[in-house]
This record gives C-alpha cells, structure tokens and sequence, in this order.
C-alpha cells in the first residue's frame, strides 16, 4: 500500500521529497519579513499620530496664526505610501504670489514639466479669499507629493494683498515666494484688455487712466494702475521675508529667453536644471514660447485663446505720461531687488 502511494506522487515535474522543507521554510520566512515590515511601518504611522511624537527626519508640524487650527496630518501612513506609492499632501514650499497679467500661469505651466515639481491647477486663493477655511482645508488642494518633491501653487493677487505677507510667514517664514514682473505700463493694458474681453462696454483705457486727464493726474485708485507699483507692495513683503527668499522673474524674458528664466527658478528651488531648451518652441501666431511636451502628455502644448490677445490701440500720450508716472517706482524697485529689467 505505501509503494503504491509513493508511486502516486511521482508524477513528472513535481520536486523531489528532501525539496519540500526547504521551500516550506522559505515561504515561511517569506511571510513573517512581510509580516515584520508591515507591523513596523505601520507602528510608524501610529507612532506619528501620537501628540509630540513623529517618525525620525520628519519636519516639524507648521505653526498656524492665533486661533486658527492646526494643520492635519498627512492623509496616508507610511505603510499606505510605501504600498500604493502615492505620497501625501502638503503644504506649499513655494508660491508664485505676482503679479496679474505678468506671465504666472506660463511659468507655472513650464515649471509643471520638472519631475519634481507637482502644482495646484487653479488658483486657491486662500491668502487673500479663503483663509477663514483653515490651514487643513489649504493642504487638502494641494497634490500629492513624494519625498524630494515641491509642492506649489501660484495665485498673482497675493502680492497686492496687504495681509497675505503676514499670512504666509505664519505658515511657514521658510516658504519661497515668486515673483513674475512685466512693465507696469503693458502689464496696466494687458490688464484692462483682459477686462475689456468680459465687458466691452466699459469706459476707454485713457478715462480710466486718469483722474482729471486735463491736470494729467493718475488714478492710482485705479487697480490696473496700482498693481504696478510694485515697489510700494514689495515694502510690505519685506517685512515678513528677507529679499533673498524672493525671486524676481522677468515676464518679457520669460518670452524672449524661457529656458535662461526657468533656470534662474529651478536653481531658487533647489532643483536639477532638467527644463532647457529643448522644451521649447515659438509660436509665430501667439507671439511667445510653448512647450513641445505637456506635463503628462506626448503633444505640443500652448497657453489657451485667453492668453496673448491683441492690445488696442492707445493713444501714445497717455502711455507716455504713464511711462512718467511709473518711472521713480521702477527705479526704487530696481534697487530693492538688484536688477534693472529695463523698463524704460
């Protein structure tokens, strides 16, 4: 009888009898390393949660304002981002805070490129809009990010905000903050061209200009016009953040020479110089540079239908008195950041 079953189970390919332990003990200790791992990143998860307590080489949790709520924590575990790969959401380290119509969504679209750097899409507005939803509400826009990665997100009308320098600081003071720059007097009628493609029934450029345009005197009320002070709004930021821990980006350069401005950025953020030229091609018909690829696809990409529309015409005395006006703030401004981005 036992002959007869030892023949039953000598069928080809099956492994030899003295093999069986030997697999049986390797598949074991299989397991139980499976077993070890999962208990030990999960201990670090929970250990993490714990009030006072974080995993070794973690940063400390972000100081939130007076009466404002701590930020969460991550979302995933460390188990959980170790399995699915996904990273977790957090706060930014970098913010493109200016200026409207300088080219902040072009630099934020070519920054987008870099492997390591993952932005918000939209515009959150929560230094100057939403900052009553709370620091946990800020983290969850964000994308997820892996270890080595920068977290951004660009919203222009933080520069001209007066409480968002405070605001930010109180996030985080080692936040890196940008800055795309244009002259004040294209920048003023791109501004009011943009607003003109919304209401085409809204007064000339040259009314709104000025006050009394017989005295010649500027509406500095004027939003178009005020954004381009820049220097008085950089006084504000100062105060909060040294000038080192700001980068100043040329818009016009950001046309002229991409690559040369997206190095300037990726050298600010501590980043390998990956995006060069080669990413970029003219576009004759819309008048400055688009990417040959896309973040996540194969295909040429440009700024949409509402980006690079033509200007009206305006009267040149007008842009001329405005070149006046703006002239001893670019010079002041000039000698706040140490570049000259000849404007006049």
């Amino acid at each position: 009888m036992g002959q007869r079953l030892n023949r039953c189970f000598d069928v080809p390919g099956a492994l030899p009898p003295p093999l069986l332990p030997l697999k049986r003990r390797l598949l074991l200790l299989s397991i139980m390393l499976f077993l070890w791992l999962y208990m030990f990143y999960s201990c670090a998860g929970s250990c993490a949660a714990l009030p006072g307590l974080a995993p070794r080489g973690s940063a400390p949790p972000e100081e939130s304002g007076p009466g404002e709520p701590r930020a969460a924590p991550a979302a995933l575990s460390p188990i959980s981002a170790f399995l699915n790969g996904s990273g977790s959401k957090r706060l930014p380290q970098a913010i493109i805070i200016g200026v409207k119509k300088g080219g902040t969504r072009a630099l934020l679209e070519f920054l987008r490129v870099h492997p390591d750097v993952r932005a918000v899409g939209a515009e959150p507005h929560f230094f100057d809009r939403n900052y009553e939803r709370g620091l946990a509400w800020y983290r969850d826009l964000m994308p997820r990010t892996l270890e080595g990665q920068i977290t951004m997100e660009k919203t222009p009308s933080y520069f001209v905000t007066k409480e968002a320098p405070a605001r930010i600081s109180s996030m985080a003071k080692g936040t890196k903050l940008i800055v795309v720059v244009r002259d004040p007097v294209t920048r003023a009628i791109s501004d009011y061209t943009q607003t003109l493609s919304k209401k085409p029934d809204i007064p000339t450029f040259e009314s709104l200009t000025f006050k009394n345009r017989t005295t010649g005197l500027i509406d500095t009320s004027w939003s178009a016009i005020q954004i381009g002070i820049y220097a008085k709004h950089l006084e504000n930021w100062l105060l909060y953040f040294p000038i080192g821990q700001i980068l100043f980006v040329s818009g016009e350069r950001l046309i002229s020479d991409p690559a040369g401005e997206l190095g300037r950025v990726q050298d600010f953020l501590g980043l390998k110089r990956i995006i060069t030229d080669k990413h970029f091609y003219f576009n004759k018909t819309k008048g400055f540079p688009c990417l040959k690829k896309a973040e996540g696809s194969s295909k040429p990409h440009c700024l949409g239908k509402t980006k690079g529309r033509t200007h009206p015409d305006i009267d040149q005395e007008v842009v001329q008195r405005l070149r006046d006006f703006y002239r001893p703030f670019n010079m002041k401004f000039y000698q706040m950041t140490g570049q000259d981005f000849g404007w006049d």
